[in-house]
């Protein structure tokens, strides 16, 4: 049958049920266990695909093709380990294979109802991503919080799997303890409210992760203990931590580990390993900067910036950085502002590597072109991810092959040199506004030019990336541009796509149709994004001799 966890969230979302969840699966796979991770959007959205990300943060997608939430990343970052659509479930998605079966007399005619249909739905899922993997053990982080009506089919599910086999089922609630400036004393009522309002869907926890800017002292877990019924052992502080990484080794120190597993009825099946603590000295003790600049628009939400909506570039570029012994400086830097001001493109040269990531729209194109454009032509290290491919072309051709009307497709449809275009399988499904889960999606192979950097990077003649993208190189150009100097570094097998483009005469100039950002882990960083790194450190020193 396998076991299973169910984390749910206590106060407040963004309480970081998704670092919680992969760091109690980290602990239980270094003590030998097979674990998987599945994460729950209480959303009638069939997935994230069609979100914006301003509002809900990265399309993480996965190898087979699933456009999932960003925690599906975290998980893949901690375990070290692909994670598929199986293991990502929204509202929608769950409401529509009850209809799709229902049409389909798969329930032989029976009256279907919300309950206990489609918590039963719900069941059989987590059931087969756990089958799937062969996991031992598998956590099921549901998003939101508790007390949201959007949950409460999720939470009956969870209810009905405990009740079926109690000694295999445990609930985590992450809760918030806030600390008021003006009263200065962290407050345990908001998570004691959680814990009953959780006790209304009929669970009771069997651990609170108990979140908060400073560490939980005795008081206070006398306090949750009596009041949320749960051990006290079984009470866990999360205080704030300088990185994600951390928090692992802060479940470690409180026995998280073998906790859960004593409730489960386990034995530890070897010893922890030691890769992650030195990953995390590592992150604790570099001192030498190295500056990145990461051009995008989609930063801010009123007066807040939202990470999140790069997460997985954020987290390859310090990847790659710890890789080298560095400290990750990165700088936001909004595309529109070179738009709106030309002088400030000069901001540039206080960086040692610029990236461009993914993106749509013409919302700040120009700024990207003409930032692509300062980092060529002044040798500094360029990566392009996606768009930040694109826009490169555009760049190149424009301002090297001499095409100056050079432009996409997607924000000139009627471009006098349409250097990218749109691909010929995703034209009909945009006439017909058939925008969800339809881009080119998941791995693809790619073929790589012998004398790249690329193929030099990946130590391999070919490789496997992830893509989200409906438009793409125009081959029709593809003549003009490498006789100019620009070099097609990787190619689809059939030679149709164009995957990698780099300028050989360049420090790192590398871009790619690809998101490589989806495949680097902590303890193995990206193969591009290492170079990039190690580029943008060449330079930092070829400019300190100067």
């Amino acid at each position: 049958m396998g076991k299973y966890i169910f984390v749910i969230g206590g106060v407040m979302s963004g309480v970081g049920k998704g670092t919680s969840s992969a760091a109690m699966g980290k602990i239980l796979q270094d003590r030998g266990y097979n674990v998987t991770a599945i994460k729950v959007d209480p959303y009638i959205n069939v997935d994230a695909g069609t979100m914006n990300p301003v509002e809900h943060g990265e399309v993480f997608v996965t190898d087979d093709g699933d456009e999932t939430d960003q925690d599906i990343g975290i998980y893949e970052r901690f375990l070290n380990t692909n994670i598929y659509k199986e293991n990502y479930m929204t509202t929608g998605r769950v409401y529509l294979s009850v209809i799709e079966r229902e049409r389909a007399l798969g329930y032989k005619g029976k009256c279907v109802e919300v309950v206990p249909h489609v918590p039963e739905e719900i069941v059989r899922r987590i059931r087969h991503a756990t089958k799937r993997a062969k996991a031992e053990i598998t956590l099921i982080e549901i998003g939101g919080t508790v007390g949201e009506y959007q949950n409460i089919l999720f939470l009956e599910a969870a209810r009905m799997m405990h009740l079926a086999s109690p000694k295999d089922v445990l609930f985590a609630l992450v809760s918030y303890l806030p600390i008021p400036d003006k009263i200065g004393e962290m407050k345990t009522k908001p998570t004691q409210h959680a814990a009953r309002t959780l006790n209304s869907a009929g669970i009771n926890p069997d651990f609170v992760i108990a979140r908060s800017s400073r560490p939980l002292d005795e008081p206070r877990k006398r306090k949750i203990s009596l009041f949320c019924a749960v051990e006290k052992e079984d009470i866990i502080s999360a205080p704030d931590a300088d990185t994600v990484y951390e928090v692992p080794i802060i479940f470690e120190k409180q026995k998280l580990a073998e906790r859960i597993l004593a409730k489960f009825g386990l034995e530890p099946k070897k010893q922890k390993p030691k890769d992650w603590a030195r990953l995390v000295q590592t992150i604790k003790s570099v001192k030498k900067p190295v500056r990145i600049g990461v051009i995008g628009k989609y930063f801010s939400t009123g007066s807040f910036v939202l990470s999140d909506v790069y997460i997985s570039v954020l987290e390859a570029i310090k990847h790659a950085c710890w890789h080298h012994k560095v400290k990750p400086e990165i700088l936001w830097m909004n595309s529109e502002e070179f738009e709106k001001d030309p002088k400030k493109i000069k901001d540039l040269a206080k960086l040692e590597g610029v990236i461009i990531p993914g993106g749509f729209g013409t919302r700040g194109i120009e700024g990207k072109v003409e930032a692509i454009r300062h980092a060529r032509e002044n040798n500094i290290p360029y990566l392009g991810l996606c768009y930040g491919m694109q826009c490169a072309v555009i760049e190149f051709a424009r301002n090297v092959a001499g095409l100056s009307a050079a432009n996409t497709t997607e924000i000139d449809p009627k471009a006098k040199y349409p250097v990218i275009h749109i691909m010929d399988e995703q034209k009909d499904k945009v006439d017909d506004k058939d925008y969800g889960g339809t881009m080119r999606l998941g791995a693809y192979p790619c073929v790589l030019h012998p004398d790249s950097l690329s193929r030099k990077a990946y130590g391999a003649k070919t490789i496997s990336e992830r893509h989200r993208h409906r438009y793409e190189f125009n081959n029709a150009y593809r003549d003009i541009l490498t006789e100019k100097g620009l070099m097609i570094a990787g190619r689809s097998p059939d030679r149709r796509l164009v995957e990698i483009i780099e300028l050989p005469n360049h420090p790192f100039f590398v871009a790619t149709q690809f998101h490589p950002e989806f495949k680097s882990r902590p303890l193995h960083p990206h193969p591009l994004f290492r170079e990039f790194i190690a580029a943008a450190l060449r330079g930092d020193k070829n400019n300190k001799k100067k």
